[in-house]
């Protein structure tokens, strides 16, 4: 019923910038959260941004706050995560995902989530 469709990976050196985008579509949009996770070679999927689709309120793994900036544009139902200051350990594939409602898993849980895109890739030269 949800498709998201994630956009704007690829390669960057260490210390630049990437500007990713999750586009999301259906029969209905009332979304309540959307969330970016990654997954690095060889390692499980992990927990990276989560925001709040009324409010715009957003939490952040440790590993990234102060780097990454999740933000919404709501006048084409489509997030955006915004990456500085890129460190090699953000190499992975990151997946945006939804949910319907806060009722459930915890945000920073794969579970928590309904929709999932296909994901896009990030690889960080050093």
């Amino acid at each position: 019923q949800v498709q998201l469709v994630e956009s704007g990976g690829g390669v960057a050196q260490a210390g630049g910038s990437l500007k990713l985008s999750c586009a999301a579509s259906g029969r209905a949009f009332n979304t309540y959260a959307m969330a970016w996770f990654r997954q690095a070679p060889g390692k499980e999927q992990e927990f990276v941004s989560y925001i709040r689709w009324s409010d715009g309120r957003t939490f952040y793994a440790d590993s990234v706050k102060g780097r990454f900036t999740f933000s919404r544009d709501s006048t084409v139902n489509t997030a955006y995560l915004q990456i500085d200051n890129l460190k090699p350990e953000d190499t992975g594939v990151y997946y945006c995902a939804s949910r319907a409602t806060d009722y459930g898993s915890p945000y920073y849980e794969p579970n928590a989530y309904q929709y999932w895109g296909q994901g896009t890739q990030v690889t960080v030269l050093s």
